[in-house]
């Protein structure tokens, strides 16, 4: 019993600490750019339906899963839907096309912000179209355009040459899709005593980009980088989404090797 307290505990100090941060931040971005203060994704990968109990409790309403059948089973779960009505999923990790279907009818999902190719896209704005006409009070599925800034083989998303057309794509071939904007996940553990992260230079490069293609202001669309190591110095460089778990929940456990 003492041990779950304390556990609770954390989890409602790490959201209040967390969103000062971003509170500090933010205060100092808005010197220099006019943007919107970061919504905070709370990460709850691997950690227990309690601990996000926790977190809504204290005012969190957007937490981000990174695998699909997790993410089935937390949102479905009894307590979660009596207790956590206005909750917003967001699906974080890598989807593949067959298990779109299993994730698109889940109750509260509110975005994907892993869309990295225009198959995947166009699968997605099929699989909404079904969904909006059994559920005609769910319009649009919101989404963001996940891009490999760091060009890694095991990270997904579209190469940054390609965000334009991508985004092209998806607003003007997939009507059922509400594109908010641009997500990385970048090269992790970059040293900030070398300099800014190229990985969030290189996303803010390609938002000016799709911004001066289409004529967009900044302001509409969203910026998605930044977690638990780093998220202060992505709102310092135009970050609107920040990703963060362990600062909230704790560092997750390993995997057991079976």
């Amino acid at each position: 019993m003492y041990r779950r307290i304390m556990t609770e505990m954390d989890v409602k100090l790490g959201i209040r600490q967390t969103l000062a941060k971003i509170e500090e931040a933010h205060a100092k971005r808005v010197q220099t750019m006019n943007v919107p203060k970061p919504l905070l994704v709370a990460v709850s990968k691997t950690k227990p339906v309690e601990m996000i109990l926790d977190g809504y409790s204290v005012g969190q309403r957007d937490f981000g899963e990174n695998y699909v059948q997790e993410l089935i089973e937390k949102a479905n779960d009894s307590r979660i839907l009596e207790q956590c009505q206005d909750i917003r999923w967001h699906f974080i990790g890598h989807l593949q096309s067959n298990k779109i279907n299993k994730i698109v009818n889940l109750p509260n999902l509110y975005m994907i912000e892993t869309v990295h190719n225009t198959k995947l896209a166009e699968s997605l704005n099929k699989a909404w179209e079904k969904v909006k006409t059994e559920k005609p009070d769910r319009n649009k599925l919101n989404v963001l355009i996940q891009i490999n800034t760091s060009g890694e083989d095991e990270k997904n998303g579209t190469e940054p040459s390609e965000a334009v057309n991508l985004y092209r794509f998806v607003t003007e071939k997939c009507p059922n899709l509400n594109c908010q904007g641009i997500m990385t996940i970048g090269r992790l553990g970059h040293d900030y005593t070398a300099g800014p992260n190229p990985d969030f230079i290189e996303l803010i490069k390609c938002h000016q980009d799709i911004c001066s293609t289409f004529e967009k202001n900044p302001t509409e669309l969203q910026v998605s980088m930044g977690m638990s190591g780093d998220f202060v110095q992505a709102i310092e460089m135009g970050s609107t989404i920040v990703r963060v778990g362990s600062s909230i929940f704790g560092v997750r456990a390993k995997k057991l090797e079976v």
